[in-house]
């Protein structure tokens, strides 16, 4: 099983990728996705297994992500019963915040001496509107203090698997003109979009004291990452999801 570390959240925690799994055929290894066509045991294997690599005796809490800046506070809730949101917090020890992802950027946020974490599902709609920002304000209410937040960005698309249209560059720079930087037109003279980047440089703006990026490239690794782009690409009618899992020791 491929775990993943920022040791300097100083929190349980782990970015999987998806060795080491009970699913097989096109979702073959650690797919956590509730809503994939996978089979739901090994669904459940899956996550099971990768709570026990990271925080076992924990429950692990997740959500119906929607590509939102919906942050919620962490409930003891059922898979079945889980809120639509992109982003979650708890002070609660006993919790694992569990965020779905297959090239969106997922990031992990610990301040280890106020006891409160928070994990965010950051594509570039969710980054776009604030998600990033939303855990921040959400983690604070709680009694964290943005100067004391490391957050730890890992494993997704890389910019130079990430083309996109002119139109998607002309809305971030409409609607976030700081955005353009993480802009650089690739090989076929299109734009690439660094999306790890543009989340680092929103953390910065929100005041988090440390951020760690990971620099992986989900797309570009298919015996590590599942990958929606890559399955896209190739016509595959469905994609696993890999999960990354922060509690309080």
């Amino acid at each position: 099983m491929t775990r993943l570390e920022a040791p300097a959240l100083g929190v349980p925690h782990g970015f999987l990728g998806r060795t080491g799994g009970a699913s097989r055929g096109l979702h073959a290894g650690l797919n956590v996705g509730l809503g994939s066509a996978d089979a739901r045991t090994a669904v459940a294997a899956n996550r099971a297994r990768a709570l026990a690599a990271v925080a076992p005796g924990a429950k692990l809490v997740t959500l119906h992500q929607i590509h939102s800046a919906t942050c919620v506070e962490a409930g003891d809730w059922a898979d079945d019963a889980r809120p639509e949101a992109d982003a979650l917090v708890t002070d609660r020890p006993g919790l694992a915040l569990g965020i779905l992802t297959a090239d969106c950027a997922p990031v992990l946020f610990a301040d280890r001496a106020a006891g409160v974490i928070g994990a965010a599902h950051a594509g570039w709609k969710g980054a776009l509107a604030g998600v990033l920002e939303a855990t921040v304000a959400a983690m604070a209410r709680l009694g964290a203090e943005p100067a004391r937040i490391v957050a730890a960005i890992g494993p997704a698309i890389g910019r130079a698997s990430y083309e996109v249209g002119p139109e998607f560059r002309a809305r971030f720079e409409a609607e976030d003109p700081a955005s353009s930087p993480f802009f650089a037109d690739g090989p076929a003279g299109r734009p690439h979009f660094d999306l790890a980047g543009y989340c680092r440089a929103r953390l910065e703006r929100a005041g988090v004291a440390r951020v760690v990026d990971l620099g992986l490239d989900t797309c570009a690794d298919p015996a590590r990452f599942f990958s929606y782009r890559r399955a896209t690409l190739a016509g595959a009618p469905d994609y696993g999801r890999q999960l990354s899992l922060v509690a309080l020791a």
